[in-house]
């Protein structure tokens, strides 16, 4: 499966986003009342390490270009992390992935505002009926800190992905991941030492699995859209949340309910309406398109 192809690209978003979800259950593996920062640490850590015989890719000449922008998009992801532990630890995985979906939907937003850009009638509506999934999906009265912690996880998933605009063409994807893990390294080790857990041993298992699938997640990812264009093949990104709901149901036994369901198609219609639309204009990406920004952003899951 070389992504050079529609079908092959397809297949591959597919298979990518089943490993994203996996990369989720083994955070949701993990036993309550794990210390997440000390988790978001050995996480961070095991990835770079990962990332470390890529280090080829690095371009000496822009080493530390943009590197303001590197640092607040590398705690924006660190905050983000933690609050995607939070929300995974105790929402079903299917609602907490279903919340993550709004991440496009603020994107949109983001963009408006930063960017000037202008919405189109398509987009006004994907933005109000992408919130009003999110209230349908988590409603008034089941609206807790995890809830809070999923739509905060989104907004930073949205925050990254509109400042992939601002870090310097010159770089490659691995420059760009291999700078961001680091420099959060520092502050995720500082937040671990301050909680001051006990060492567990066991999250090296949940860790390493996580970094592990989400890694595999992004080189899927890369594969695809390497050689196809974005707006053909980007609604197959929605099947993880096919897949959260079969992963979610088969192992969890989360057994979705109406409103997820009427939440969910009010997130995620819309947006493949949107790409559908880009597809019949232009043979063109998106506008805005990166890989870096999938799931919304990829890695910074």
């Amino acid at each position: 499966m070389s992504g050079k192809t529609v079908n092959s690209a397809i297949l591959l978003l597919v298979i990518g986003n089943a490993m994203a979800l996996i990369s989720d259950v083994f955070i949701k593996l993990m036993e309550p009342g794990t210390s997440v920062f000390q988790f978001a640490f050995v996480r961070c850590v095991i990835t770079l390490l990962l990332l470390l015989p890529l280090a080829g890719q690095l371009n000496r000449k822009h080493l530390f270009s943009g590197i303001k922008v590197h640092a607040v998009r590398a705690h924006v992801h660190l905050a983000g992390l933690l609050c995607m532990v939070v929300a995974l630890g105790n929402l079903p995985l299917a609602t907490a992935n279903a919340v993550f979906y709004a991440a496009p939907i603020l994107v949109m937003v983001l963009s408006v505002f930063l960017f000037r850009e202008k919405l189109t009638p398509l987009s006004v509506f994907a933005v109000f009926s992408g919130f009003g999934g999110i209230i349908v999906i988590l409603r008034p009265v089941e609206f807790n800190w995890a809830a809070i912690a999923a739509l905060a996880s989104a907004f930073t998933l949205a925050i990254n992905a509109v400042m992939v605009r601002k870090l310097p063409k010159e770089q490659t994807t691995v420059h760009k991941l291999l700078l961001n893990y680091a420099l959060i390294i520092p502050a995720a080790g500082a937040l671990a030492w301050w909680e001051g857990a006990a060492w567990d041993s066991s999250i090296l298992i949940s860790a390493l699995g996580s970094a592990l699938f989400i890694l595999g997640y992004n080189i899927t990812v890369l594969l695809a859209y390497q050689q196809v264009d974005a707006n053909q093949v980007t609604s197959a990104e929605y099947t993880g949340l096919i897949w959260a709901v079969s992963i979610g149901w088969i192992w969890f036994n989360e057994v979705p309910d109406l409103w997820f369901l009427a939440g969910s198609t009010m997130i995620v219609v819309p947006l493949i309406l949107i790409g559908l639309q880009h597809r019949r204009r232009s043979g063109a990406p998106a506008r805005g398109f990166n890989p870096d920004t999938q799931r919304v952003t990829s890695i910074n899951n």
